[in-house]
């Protein structure tokens, strides 16, 4: 199973971009978390970034011919892109939205979600965990998701 992992807008500046909110690991590290944890569960995860709502456009697009589903974590394009949204809906695999702060909790203007509609499922508010989460989620839908990775102590 292939599953794509995308991260759009200032996701590159995790670790020092408000660590109280979005934690102190980088998203380098988290990639390699998710690499190792989609090995134990039997995946290939390409992890992608990008600034621009074009290219995650592009790139969602893409993941829809070439994985067998997505992890998407869209930052602020979340409460404002409907072309974002509109990528999702055309395509035919399943995408989960992921957030490393729970946006209901935070400023009004995050409590909407344009893409919820159209996912999957979202999975926020854990840090780094809710895109372990998503990736147990896809192994268990394709009739696996045993591992013995731990995370923060837990077995997953």
């Amino acid at each position: 199973m292939r599953i794509m992992v995308i991260n759009g807008p200032n996701l590159n500046l995790l670790g020092q971009r408000e660590p109280g909110i979005y934690g102190d690991q980088t998203l380098g590290w988290i990639e390699g978390e998710l690499r190792d944890l989609g090995s134990e569960l039997g995946m290939v995860v390409e992890c992608l970034q990008s600034n621009h709502e074009g290219e995650l456009v592009d790139l969602v697009q893409r993941g829809g011919r070439q994985s067998q589903g997505i992890v998407l974590n869209a930052g602020a394009y979340t409460h404002t892109s409907i072309a974002l949204r509109d990528a999702v809906a055309a395509i035919a695999v399943p995408v989960v939205e992921v957030h490393l702060s729970n946006p209901a909790a935070r400023e009004s203007f995050r409590h909407v979600s344009y893409l919820a509609g159209v996912c999957a499922g979202s999975i926020s508010g854990f840090g780094w965990q809710s895109y372990a989460l998503a990736l147990l989620w896809f192994a268990r839908q394709a009739g696996g998701g045993t591992c013995k990775t731990m995370v923060e102590g837990q077995a997953i």
